[in-house]
C-alpha cells in the first residue's frame, strides 16, 4: 500500500523559507517520478516541481523556478522541497505524489505566507 506523508509546512513571512518533507513508502517500482503539487484556497491543484528517480532530473513550474529546490533521499524514499523567497501566492496545501498518475493522496501540509 502506497503511503505519502507530508510535513514541514507552517506560517512564514514573505521572503522567508520552509523545507517540506514527504515520506513515501509502498511504491512497487524502482523507477518513478515524484513531485509536489499545491492547492491554493478556491483553486485547483497545481504541479510545482517533480524529480525522477532514474537520473534525478527535475522540473519546476515557472511560478517557483529559481526559488524552490526539489531533492530526494533514495535510501528511505524521502522527497524534500526547499522553498526560499516565499511569496503570499505560494500559500496553499502542499501534497506529494507520484506522477503522471497520482495515487492515493496524503493529508498534505499547510503553507501560509503572510505579506
Amino acid at each position: 500500500e502506497v503511503q505519502l506523508v507530508e510535513s514541514g509546512g507552517g506560517l512564514v513571512q514573505a521572503g522567508g523559507s520552509l523545507r517540506l518533507s514527504c515520506a513515501a513508502s509502498g511504491f512497487p517500482y524502482d523507477d518513478y517520478t515524484i513531485g509536489w503539487i499545491r492547492q491554493a484556497p478556491g483553486k485547483e491543484r497545481e504541479g510545482v516541481s517533480c524529480i525522477s528517480s532514474s537520473d534525478d532530473s527535475t522540473y519546476y513550474s515557472d511560478s517557483v523556478k529559481g526559488r524552490f529546490t526539489i531533492s530526494r533521499y533514495n535510501v528511505n524514499d524521502t522527497v524534500f522541497l526547499q522553498m526560499n523567497s516565499l511569496k503570499p501566492e505560494d500559500t496553499g496545501v502542499y501534497y506529494c505524489n507520484y506522477l503522471p498518475r497520482p495515487l492515493a493522496w496524503g493529508r498534505g501540509t499547510q503553507v501560509t505566507v503572510s505579506s
